[in-house]
C-alpha cells in the first residue's frame, strides 16, 4: 500500500530539527528509508539531523566508501547507506544489506536506485530536490 505523498518545504538548516522530528512520526514504523536527490541536495546533511534527533553523538557521515556506516545512540542502533559507488547488487548482498534491512533498526540509504531489486517491501520513500533560490523540497511517501 502507498500512502498520500506529504511535501515538506525549508530553506534554512535551522529548520531541520523540526524537519527531523516531523519526519520520525511520520516513519516511526517504516525502519527503511531511501533517500533520493541529486548530488549536493541534501541528502547527507538531512540524515545527519535524523540522526542527532535520534540520540547519535557521534560524527555522522556519508559512507562513500565503506557503503555504511553505523552509529549508536542511548536507544538503538542506525545504519547510514551511500550505494553511489556500488558496483553491483551483487556488492550489497555480499555485505548483508539484507540483514540489516531486516534487523528493525532504522536504515537511511542514499542512492537506493542503484540496488532497486533489494528494497524491501515496506519503506518511506525520501526524495529532496532544491529549486533556484535554495528552498528545499522533501517528497515524503509511505510504501
Amino acid at each position: 500500500m502507498i500512502a498520500e505523498p506529504t511535501t515538506i518545504h525549508f530553506k534554512e538548516l535551522d529548520e531541520l530539527q523540526a524537519v527531523s522530528s516531523q519526519l520520525i512520526q511520520i516513519g516511526k514504523d517504516r525502519p527503511v528509508w531511501l533517500f533520493e536527490g541529486h548530488m549536493g541536495a541534501g541528502k547527507t546533511t538531512l540524515i545527519k539531523a535524523l540522526c542527532q534527533h535520534l540520540g547519535v553523538k557521534t560524527h555522522v557521515q556519508s559512507p562513500t566508501f565503506s557503503l555504511v556506516n553505523e552509529y549508536e545512540s542511548e536507544k538503538e542502533t542506525v545504519y547510514h547507506f551511500d550505494f553511489y559507488r556500488i558496483k553491483d547488487e551483487m556488492e550489497a548482498l555480499d555485505m548483508g544489506v539484507e540483514e540489516y534491512f531486516d534487523s528493525g533498526s532504522f536504515c537511511f540509504v542514499e542512492w537506493p536506485g542503484n540496488i532497486e531489486s533489494l528494497w524491501p517491501m515496506q519503506y518511506l520513500m525520501l526524495h529532496l530536490s532544491a529549486d533556484e533560490s535554495g528552498l528545499r523540497i522533501l517528497e515524503v511517501k509511505k510504501v
